[in-house]
């Protein structure tokens, strides 16, 4: 059966709370290990994700065959088994291969897809043509529009992100991971800037989540090794406990702040889950980076800095 538009689940403008980008967990012979990503699905779910989002930039995406990245969607919508909406990357080069893979995980049951501008994109006008080609290509299918220039080189100006909103109905999600970013949040929540509803879901490690959920984001969208405290802060925030939530916020952060060195993130991140037991193996399909033991070293001395500091907070 065509599921596509039809999904019971799909993602909307209100959607709120952390959708967690997950890795892809691999052995050291770089074949995926699926039972590692039950466990992990397990484990996100069991902290109180709202939403999952794979094939992400940190999840390894462009290392997979399309094959692969059907066969991973797969196994991860069978263990949530509908009881949380997964959205996955689909961003590439060309629009046959966004409408293949989009075609494909959405027949399997995903709850929308998200899409990165190409770095050739230039001009305001550029940005908008590509977004109304975009949903020319998924149809019914929901997006997530995300703007991160820092790894895209394409700079969304509020004004732009607006044109899209209005324009697209099908853009139901803002993933912002501007940096600096809190104005450009503050100018799509300002009166008049938007004509109808919009969920703006944050990444960057949750490193500024308390600063962006008091500017009117809905939440995260991002990958943390532990994302419990994403939850945590989203959860308080959205109840205006927001000394509380930067007292949760303040434990991880240092943390928070090592794992988004560039370059070395992804390898701390997945050093982290399987030390947590959630997956397997820390290792990267190649090309990746091999963490050397003084790295690690001083992951696990912030790590026994953070369980110190929430025993106090307890």
């Amino acid at each position: 059966t065509d599921k596509i538009g039809e999904n019971m689940s799909a993602m909307t403008a209100e959607a709120k709370g952390v959708f967690i980008i997950a890795v892809t967990p691999f052995p050291p012979d770089g074949r995926i290990d699926m039972e590692s990503c039950d466990r992990m699905v397990d484990f996100y779910l069991d902290v109180g994700a709202t939403g999952l989002t794979v094939l992400g930039m940190m999840g390894e995406a462009p290392k997979l065959t399309g094959e692969e990245s059907q066969e991973v969607v797969a196994r991860i919508l069978k263990r949530v088994d509908g009881r949380v909406p997964v959205v996955v990357g689909v961003s590439a080069p060309g629009f046959a291969q966004i409408d293949t893979l989009t075609r494909a995980v959405m027949e399997l049951g995903t709850a929308g897809v998200m899409v990165a501008p190409p770095g050739s994109l230039r001009t305001d006008d550029q940005i908008v043509n590509y977004y109304q080609q975009v949903a020319e290509v998924l149809g019914d299918v929901p997006f997530v529009l995300q703007d991160f220039p820092l790894v895209t080189g394409v700079q969304i100006a509020p004004k732009v992100i607006a044109r899209i909103v209005n324009e697209l109905p099908t853009c139901v999600c803002l993933k912002h991971e501007d940096w600096p970013g809190l104005e450009k949040i503050s100018a799509l929540r300002a009166d008049g800037m938007l004509e109808r509803p919009l969920s703006i879901l944050c990444g960057n490690g949750g490193l500024f989540l308390p600063e962006e959920m008091g500017r009117g984001a809905d939440g995260a969208m991002t990958g943390f090794a532990y994302p419990e405290m994403m939850v945590q802060v989203v959860d308080l925030c959205s109840r205006g406990e927001t000394g509380r939530a930067q007292d949760i916020f303040d434990a991880y952060l240092p943390l928070a702040r090592f794992e988004q060195q560039p370059g070395l993130g992804l390898a701390i991140r997945k050093y982290t889950l399987a030390k947590r037991g959630i997956i397997a193996h820390d290792a990267q399909r190649r090309p990746g980076v091999a963490l050397s033991e003084t790295t690690r070293a001083e992951v696990d001395r912030l790590i026994a800095r953070q369980e110190k500091r929430l025993k106090e907070l307890n």
